[in-house]
């Protein structure tokens, strides 16, 4: 475990590897699991904010869903999340025309309509937060849809933390990701 401000991050951080192979995965992190991404409070008001200028990236199913629902839903631990299509994926996915499911967020961001990429929990993802009494919990979440991403960063030899410099940056800033980096290489000095 490395310690870092209010963070305690786990060593598969900077242990493991892993690079996103969408060719492979098809995005079913986006289709797959028990709920919706997860969502900081703060990024209510930001979906509220930002969906007219999402809803017309969404599909007919996502749009049916988030008006059923609404934006952003509560789920069985109490946590607010995405809503879901049929409980099954995010009714914020689309599928670009390989099959891969995007963020209906993030294009309209890629856009330029809107200035929020997509949820933090999403573009952290493999990384997990969990709130303790003083601490936020910075793990590794190992899910076996994501063997290929897994495989591809040891080919590319790419470090977790590495693959997440951006989000990692826009949660925890500059500062706290160099500091990350300071501990990989005393870590891998040992």
């Amino acid at each position: 475990m490395i310690q870092i401000d209010d963070t305690l991050i786990s060593l598969d951080l900077i242990q493991k590897e892993f690079v996103c192979n969408l060719n492979k995965c098809k995005g079913i992190c986006c289709v797959e699991g028990d709920s919706g991404a997860p969502l900081d409070e703060d990024e209510l008001s930001i979906l509220d904010d930002v969906y007219d200028d999402v809803k017309p990236y969404l599909r007919e199913e996502g749009r049916a869903s988030i008006e059923k629902q609404g934006k952003y839903v509560v789920d069985l631990d109490g946590d607010y999340v995405t809503p879901l299509i049929d409980d099954n994926e995010c009714a914020y996915v689309i599928y670009d025309d390989k099959g891969i499911a995007k963020c209906a967020i993030e294009k309209a961001y890629e856009d330029g309509k809107i200035n929020y990429k997509k949820p933090i929990s999403c573009h952290l993802y493999p990384v997990r937060l969990q709130k303790l009494k003083s601490y936020l919990a910075v793990n590794y979440d190992q899910w076996y849809i994501c063997s290929d991403a897994c495989t591809f960063g040891k080919e590319l030899k790419v470090k977790v933390f590495q693959f997440l410099k951006e989000p990692l940056i826009r949660k925890f800033g500059k500062d706290w990701y160099l500091q990350l980096e300071d501990a990989e290489k005393l870590f891998n000095a040992e």
